[in-house]
């Protein structure tokens, strides 16, 4: 259940941004559908693999911040140089896996600030789950009051409780209705890719650094945060070859998975954590079904309200936002240097076309290095002797 609430967050909540791009583009009906196929089929393969491999719960996703930069990118860009830009940007992350320098980076992160970070990429998703009672307070206080009750009495099937009390709302007030969803084949659309110094410069790096700040750096810290262990060089390799493998059909990157990601790799997917990475196939499992209906199942989601949608999430996400603020502000001697970290996360502030996520993480390392260079130094050299154990 915590991978379907983790699809369902997924597709209704930022997919709407593949279509707004698409629309950009010019694309038609089945070159859009292509484009969902591949993305989907793609990102629920390396999922698979990976959770499968590892036996940790590594739930892979499209690079959100990717194509939210798309749809601004896409307008001056010939569709068959954006594809070219796509696999050039998906060669440049199994590089980073194959030399294993994101990994050493990762490793020196204190584990205050990774927390940090978290805590404040989440933060927004915890204070949604409320805000919505701006647009529908009933909505929000009817899914709010039936999550504190199943906490009460069964926590572990809490968010289960609140996605079904949630739909018979919806249903019973008329505003969703599931009557028109008619099952349709998707069918892939190749395109042959062009390669330009524009494409090159105006999409296929952009696209990688956002896609690497935005999404693989804080996709890595949720699985730290929750004790998993797996190198970032392998999840880079695979999730970069099966973008680059697929890009011809559309798809523009995927990736570790970060806010979804959290759904299933806590003590609320499952409290041993051996058996989360049924998760990570589940939600692999789950994405190959939409993309094998394409559009159509896509359709199916985004019927369901914004509101509903980020009300699950964050009440989804409030013992992930919890744990990761305990972790942050146990250490005295990293306690400021974390909650800079966060707030500088949450603020969510976008420089030179880099997400807040970047930014704060920035804040943080800087705070930290100024204020304790000493003790950066022997966090340094500890973490280098347990990488070469």
């Amino acid at each position: 259940m915590a991978a379907f609430i983790s699809v369902i967050v997924n597709y209704g909540g930022t997919f709407i941004l593949v279509f707004q791009a698409a629309k950009v583009a010019g694309l038609s009906p089945e070159m859009t559908a292509s484009w969902i196929w591949s993305i989907s089929i793609g990102v629920g393969i390396t999922g698979i693999w990976l959770s499968y491999r590892y036996r940790e719960p590594i739930i892979t996703a499209w690079s959100t911040p990717g194509v939210a930069f798309l749809v601004s990118a896409l307008a001056v860009t010939p569709y068959a140089e954006a594809i070219g830009a796509y696999m050039i940007s998906a060669m440049g992350f199994i590089i980073l896996g194959l030399t294993g320098m994101f990994e050493r980076f990762v490793r020196l992160i204190p584990p205050g600030i990774a927390s940090g970070l978290l805590a404040g990429i989440l933060l927004q998703f915890g204070i949604s789950a409320f805000g919505g009672a701006k647009v529908d307070p009933w909505l929000v206080i009817i899914l709010f009051i039936t999550y504190v009750i199943l906490r009460r009495f069964t926590s572990r099937y809490a968010i289960v409780g609140i996605l079904l009390t949630g739909l018979i709302y919806l249903i019973s007030m008329g505003q969703a209705d599931f009557g028109n969803i008619k099952l349709v084949l998707a069918s892939p659309v190749f395109v042959a890719p062009e390669f330009s110094l524009h494409a090159l410069l105006g999409v296929a790096l952009p696209l990688f650094i956002i896609t690497l700040t935005g999404q693989y750096m804080p996709g890595m810290l949720v699985l730290r945060n929750d004790g998993f262990k797996t190198s970032a060089n392998p999840i880079l390799i695979i999730t970069g070859l099966g973008s680059l493998l697929t890009a011809p059909f559309g798809s523009h990157a995927f990736n570790i998975a970060a806010i979804t990601a959290a759904i299933c790799t806590g003590k609320d997917a499952h409290e041993d954590s051996k058996k989360r990475y049924i998760a990570g196939i589940i939600c692999g499992i789950f994405y190959i079904i939409v993309g094998i209906f394409g559009v159509t199942l896509a359709a199916l989601f985004l019927i369901l309200p914004a509101t509903f949608i980020a009300t699950l999430a964050g009440l989804a996400l409030l013992g992930t936002i919890g744990s990761s603020l305990a972790n942050a502000l146990i250490n005295p001697e990293g306690r400021e240097t974390a909650l800079i970290t966060f707030l500088a996360t949450a603020a969510n502030v976008t420089l030179l076309g880099v997400g807040g996520a970047f930014w704060g993480l920035v804040a943080g390392l800087g705070a930290h290095l100024l204020i304790n260079g000493q003790l950066l130094k022997k966090q340094q050299n500890t973490n280098s002797v347990q990488q070469t154990k």
